[in-house]
């Protein structure tokens, strides 16, 4: 593609539709209101970006209206950021924001929490409105973050499709000699020099090391013949790409390639059974019936798949729909997430293949196509 090619952004227009639903929704079930916390959702619903800290700032969605609340000196940076209309309420210093958030609302009414606020938000305001006034906000939020637009998914696309690019330039240094760190520095200046603001995680692992699936502590040196595991993403827009490729750069042992022939078979299992209807749950089942015909596992013993087979993946690299043995969640159209049934053989080596799924209608289709061969990581 054409890293010159305009972004896909989400627009005001689109959180002024989310933010519609989520009201609707308020009034369906007589919630007096939703506080969302410095949290993803925030962003989502309203396009205000703000890191966690020990004061709340969040923003109270009532059936009618849009709060932010706000320390008192953080009120001009608040307004000076995008965001969707509304009043700023402030709280001071020597006073309780969870004070100020119940007097926003009718009283009585229930409040629903954001599923990621800080615990100690919940202390405070079931301190001030009493716990059974607090009702969980998850499913209002999840089940509409769950299924993504036609705008999130293109998003979605271009940074997956940034940071497949970025894989091939990692792959094309790699030689004798070169440290995990000197590739993880690579891999997070390309991110920049194709528009991303660099890497939001990155993985380099080789040899031994690629049998931990989430890397060795220290730094490794690339030595010829070992595995090779980069697993990395960025952002844009505030939305995630994440992609793995196991390989070697030279002509791959037996063992090897048959270890990897498995997993790209996993992963394929995992593809095919993306039919619309199914449970999230039968996607880790297929990639666990592969492996068990290969003698692999069972369950989660190794050598074999020690974790789940995927995850959902938008504006938190791991969200809803994990796929997971035993999740009764239904795929539907806009549902994203990952398929990396990882084959861990310990004391030698693992294989991740990581690509990305969307559902559509009619069934599932790749973000990215999957890598073709032990020695060649690119379709």
């Amino acid at each position: 593609m054409s890293w010159s090619h305009p972004v896909p952004k989400i627009t005001d227009d689109e959180r002024r539709r989310r933010l519609s639903l989520l009201q609707a929704s308020l009034g369906e079930r007589q919630l007096g209101g939703l506080l969302l916390g410095s949290t993803e959702s925030l962003r989502y619903f309203t396009g205000l970006v703000w890191h966690p800290s020990e004061r709340l700032v969040g923003a109270l969605v009532t059936p009618n209206a849009v709060t932010y609340i706000a320390p008192g000196f953080e009120e001009s940076r608040i307004a000076s950021l995008p965001h969707l209309p509304g009043e700023i309420a402030l709280w001071q210093e020597d006073e309780s924001s969870a004070a100020l958030v119940a007097s926003l609302l009718p009283p009585g009414a229930k409040l629903a929490l954001d599923d990621a606020l800080p615990l100690f938000v919940y202390h405070q305001l079931a301190a001030t409105l009493s716990a059974d006034r607090l009702v969980d906000g998850s499913r209002l939020i999840r089940d509409m973050r769950l299924r993504k637009s036609d705008t999130e998914i293109a998003i979605i696309q271009y940074a997956m499709d940034l940071t497949l690019e970025v894989h091939r330039r990692a792959h094309a240094i790699i030689k004798p000699g070169i440290t995990a760190s000197e590739v993880v520095r690579h891999i997070d200046e390309q991110h920049r020099a194709l528009g991303a603001s660099g890497s939001s995680f990155c993985i380099v692992s080789f040899g031994l090391a690629t049998s931990l699936p989430h890397g060795a502590d220290g730094d490794q040196i690339y030595q010829p013949g070992d595995v090779v595991l980069v697993d990395t993403g960025c952002r844009i827009d505030g939305y995630h790409s994440d992609l793995t490729r196991t390989y070697v750069m030279e002509e791959p042992t037996t063992e090897f390639t048959s270890a990897w022939s498995i997993e790209r078979e996993a992963q394929q299992a995992v593809f095919e059974a993306c039919r619309p209807g199914a449970t999230c749950g039968s996607l880790d089942d297929a990639a666990r019936r592969v492996l068990s015909r290969h003698g692999l596992g069972p369950d989660y013993a190794l050598p074999g798949l020690p974790h789940r087979a995927g995850h959902g993946l938008g504006m938190e690299i791991h969200e809803e729909p994990y796929v997971v043995r035993g999740n009764p969640t239904v795929l539907e159209p806009g549902m994203c997430f990952s398929n990396e049934p990882m084959i861990v053989f310990p004391g030698r080596f693992g294989i991740r293949l990581e690509d990305h799924i969307h559902m559509t209608p009619t069934g599932p289709e790749w973000f990215t196509q999957p890598a073709m061969s032990p020695t060649e990581p690119f379709a």
